[in-house]
């Protein structure tokens, strides 16, 4: 999520300061994405810096200190928000490099591994279904993003079952075949000669 330009996008609709910047954000957000204060003040610093915004000189200094999208910082929004969002995969998912990790360490079921993830993610599904349940129809500003957590927690929920099941059929694919005049241990082996 793109904090500058969210904050661009603000600005656009007049001028304001650093406070109400942050909370305009999380009302708009439905509170779902916190915004520290301090990272909204450093933001505007960098987009004043980059000329994105202005200072609004009727507004005198410190915490009350308005800014202005400027001509720049309009460009700026309109293209970030024409262009589509990065759809590659992350370079490192941490969930698919827990599971591949716990394949390799001895005495860890993978499939428990599995299982600790998956009800987590429910969990937080359920949650965040109860949120949903609480809001009224035109509360977009917290429906859209809690729609789109609960969308990209079942994508993880139905990966993980994908990968359990994967998982599951290699080691039975991969799993010794006993022929039929091989013994089928030592053990029974040794118990069977012993009673010819």
């Amino acid at each position: 999520m793109s904090v500058r330009h969210a904050l661009l996008a603000l600005l656009s609709e007049g001028p304001s300061f650093g406070l109400r910047l942050q909370q305009d954000f999380e009302r708009r957000t439905g509170e779902v994405w916190p915004l520290n204060v301090g990272q909204v003040y450093t933001t505007l610093q960098r987009l004043e810096r980059d000329g994105y915004i202005a200072a609004d000189h009727d507004s005198g200094e410190g915490p009350q200190r308005s800014y202005v999208i400027t001509t720049l910082g309009e460009q700026e929004l309109g293209a970030w928000l024409r262009t589509p969002a990065d759809a590659d995969p992350p370079p490192r998912d941490e969930l698919v490099i827990k599971v591949l990790v716990a394949l390799a360490v001895p005495g860890v079921d993978v499939h428990e591994i599995i299982q600790v993830h998956r009800r987590m993610c429910v969990e937080a599904m359920q949650r965040y279904t109860r949120l949903k349940s609480l809001t009224t129809s035109d509360d977009v500003g917290l429906i859209l993003p809690v729609d789109a957590e609960l969308f990209r927690l079942e994508g993880v929920v139905r990966w993980l079952d994908a990968a359990d099941a994967r998982l599951r059929h290699h080691a039975e694919a991969t799993r010794p075949v006993r022929t039929s005049d091989e013994p089928i241990d030592r053990a029974v082996a040794e118990t069977v000669g012993e009673h010819r």
